[in-house]
């Protein structure tokens, strides 16, 4: 019998759907979520969180949040999230140099500036290489542009 997974970002419902196994990325490495499970309640780190249900897996990058696991129910309650086959790349691209270019330009460590340009250069970073690594390849697949991501 699956799990009941929800992933939920601040803004939208990202997934709903059935479970075999959940993997998500804890502040102490990867956890692996079965039907049945103790509770838990548990915080995220950036990262990749899969969903696997009959031989079939979805994959999306979370940026931090927290988890909650009841034996039939999993969720996610993600600082923010997305599939990996909704990523705008063109938009992770540009978000990637803006963060770069303002970091190398020496702006004070300790400023929240600073800190937020690293926040999103690692995000940036992380959607990048999801897409490299988990995104379906279609032959004539066109990049989706109109994604609604943050930066």
């Amino acid at each position: 019998m699956p799990i009941r997974c929800e992933i939920v970002s601040q803004d939208r419902l990202v997934y709903e759907g059935e479970a075999d196994i959940v993997l998500v990325p804890g502040v102490r490495g990867e956890m692996g979520i079965l039907p049945n499970h103790a509770p838990l309640l548990s915080t995220l780190s950036l990262g990749i969180l899969k969903v696997r249900y009959q031989n079939e897996e979805r994959v999306f990058t979370v940026t931090g949040g927290v988890i909650e696991v009841q034996p039939d129910l999993v969720t996610i309650l993600a600082d923010a999230a997305e599939s990996v086959e909704e990523i705008n790349v063109m938009r992770a691209e540009e978000a990637r140099k803006r963060a770069e270019e303002y970091l190398k330009a020496g702006p004070p460590k300790e400023s929240d500036a600073y800190t937020a340009m690293e926040a999103a250069l690692r995000r940036s970073t992380l959607r990048l290489e999801a897409v490299k690594r988990y995104r379906t390849k279609r032959p004539g697949a066109m990049v989706d542009t109109s994604s609604k991501e943050t930066d």
